[in-house]
């Protein structure tokens, strides 16, 4: 537990405690007028209402479209079922830049809808709720449907020969298991969208912002350090509730499951409703997930003398002035560095979740919940803290080509960890003590007896680490360097930037993500036997 505890103190706290000491003291000392002065701010409730607002929108909108379709994956078969869960997953670890380029293509100012009505409607608010559903669908998916998966419906068929209606039978058996699930799922999703930053950055324009962007425009375009520490403390405190709420569901959701007979129950869809409820979650998945990611593809193809290669070409080259290399040599930097990144989180998140398999506690739960925080901090915060606290000796940092992966690691470790954690759990205990019992060293024991039942749990957690890693945006930022962008500030940067030309190559590396994302998936789709950890 030592090496997580101290590359979160590190790489963490130290960065998040230094950014928000800057912004609070003056001359040695606290101040915290400055609290009262921003929560009276017109403005700044204004960015907190909407925060709260589109964020309680989003779950429920997230819910609501979603839980047919945990229904469906959970209880049903129909073929190509494995590929299509595999796609529905893509969209989570799809970095935030593109999902905003790809609402923007189709929903934004000179997108194919506007273009298809022929009037300019301001769908702003409707394309960042959209884009949010499109991003936690597979939260929904694999947390609810998990659980629904396992669940005996021999339960609910015994209500019904007890005279319960199905209905009855559903909401008196099935719901209250499920229950914790909907629950941990909701939390989840209400968090992600809560301290949203890449979606809300490039579609909401100067008319919407969330607590994160609110941070970002105050560290990085106005240098109000103290305004920006009093909303990362905020946000930090919300999220930590919510963490909160989470384990304890969480915990509930668990002992759910131990309550009831695991197995596969998928079936043949039976009758109209259910072949009704299969077509309308797949035309949900085909408009929903599948038809944002063809219209970003479309537009990169959409060049000024019809469909072609134009802007993968002009991404050779530097002429706009965007980028000091050409833009498609974040290509290989965003791969070298998500590689590094991906041993980083494999090497903290693995010793972590074998810390945490072998001991428990109310200590040990904390350290659990502290390996989340880095999921729903401001990683604005922590990027700018990291220019801030990692400049001297022995930690200076700031000029170094690893503060990069060390950024991105901190959104991998908790992936990692949710991966590994009930694989390492469900490990049975006599084998390491027996290989103890004949001499062998915890090293040793780990490699002979964990490693070979938990190697494709780590190659999922490696695939998911990877993923995410390419995709983080908030920290990176701040720390990427001019001759050396990722692919999200690449990204991120062609959108900021008027013309055509810089539209349609932030279009083709944002397809060019796509893909890569979209690659990882299905291979780690096809590594995944059956249920592999929490994801």
């Amino acid at each position: 537990m030592a090496v997580p505890l101290i590359f979160f103190a590190l790489f963490f706290a130290y960065p998040v405690a230094a950014i928000v000491g800057r912004g609070l003291r003056d001359g040695g000392s606290w101040q915290f007028g400055p609290a009262a002065d921003v929560l009276t701010d017109p403005g700044i409730r204004k960015v907190l209402w909407f925060t709260l607002w589109q964020a309680a929108a989003s779950t429920v909108l997230t819910l609501a479209l979603a839980l047919p379709g945990a229904y469906v994956f959970a209880r049903l078969d129909f073929p190509g079922k494995r590929l299509l869960h595999a796609a529905v997953t893509v969209p989570f670890v799809l970095p935030t830049v593109v999902a905003g380029a790809a609402f923007l293509a189709l929903l934004g100012r000179g997108g194919v809808l506007d273009e298809l009505w022929g009037v300019r409607l301001d769908t702003t608010v409707w394309a960042i709720l959209l884009a949010h559903v499109f991003f936690n669908y597979a939260v929904v998916v694999r947390t609810v449907g998990g659980l629904w998966s396992q669940l005996d419906p021999r339960q609910e068929e015994a209500a019904r020969v007890l005279g319960a209606s199905r209905a009855a039978a559903w909401r008196r058996v099935t719901l209250p298991a499920l229950a914790p699930s909907v629950a941990s799922a909701a939390l989840m999703v209400f968090l992600f969208t809560f301290t949203s930053f890449g979606v809300v950055q490039i579609l909401g324009g100067p008319r919407y912002a969330t607590l994160e962007v609110e941070i970002y425009r105050q560290t990085a375009q106005l240098l109000n350090l103290p305004t920006a520490a009093v909303l990362t403390l905020l946000q930090f405190a919300a999220v930590a509730a919510l963490l909160l709420l989470h384990a304890r569901t969480v915990r509930r959701a668990e002992s759910a499951l131990r309550l009831v007979d695991a197995g596969s129950v998928a079936h043949r869809p039976r009758g109209a409703a259910q072949w009704s409820l299969l077509a309308g979650v797949l035309i949900t998945i085909a408009l929903l997930l599948l038809l944002p990611l063809a219209v970003l593809v479309e537009r990169s193809l959409a060049g000024p003398d019809g469909y072609g290669l134009t802007y993968y070409r002009a991404l050779t080259n530097t002429d706009s002035g965007t980028f000091v290399v050409a833009p498609w040599e974040a290509i290989g930097h965003s791969l070298a560095y998500g590689a590094v990144a991906t041993v980083i989180a494999l090497t903290v998140g693995g010793l972590a979740a074998a810390a945490l398999t072998r001991r428990a506690g109310r200590f040990t739960r904390g350290f659990d919940a502290l390996l989340m925080l880095p999921l729903g901090t401001s990683a604005v915060t922590v990027g700018f803290g990291f220019l801030i606290a990692l400049d001297e000796p022995p930690l200076d940092l700031r000029s170094s080509w690893i503060l990069v992966p060390l950024a991105q690691a901190l959104v991998g470790v908790p992936f990692v960890v949710r991966v590994l954690l009930p694989v390492l759990r469900a490990v049975d205990d006599r084998l390491r003590q027996a290989a103890a019992v004949l001499g062998a060293s915890p090293l040793r024991v780990w490699r002979e007896v964990d490693l070979p039942l938990v190697r494709r749990a780590v190659l999922v957690a490696a695939g998911f680490a990877f993923a995410v890693s390419l995709g983080e945006f908030g920290a990176t930022v701040f720390i990427a360097r001019a001759d050396t962008p990722t692919l999200p500030v690449a990204v991120a940067r062609l959108l900021g930037r008027a013309g055509q030309l810089n539209y349609g190559q932030a279009m083709a590396l944002s397809t060019i993500l796509m893909l890569v994302c979209a690659a990882t998936l299905l291979i780690l789709e096809r590594l995944r036997p059956g249920r592999t950890g929490e994801l």
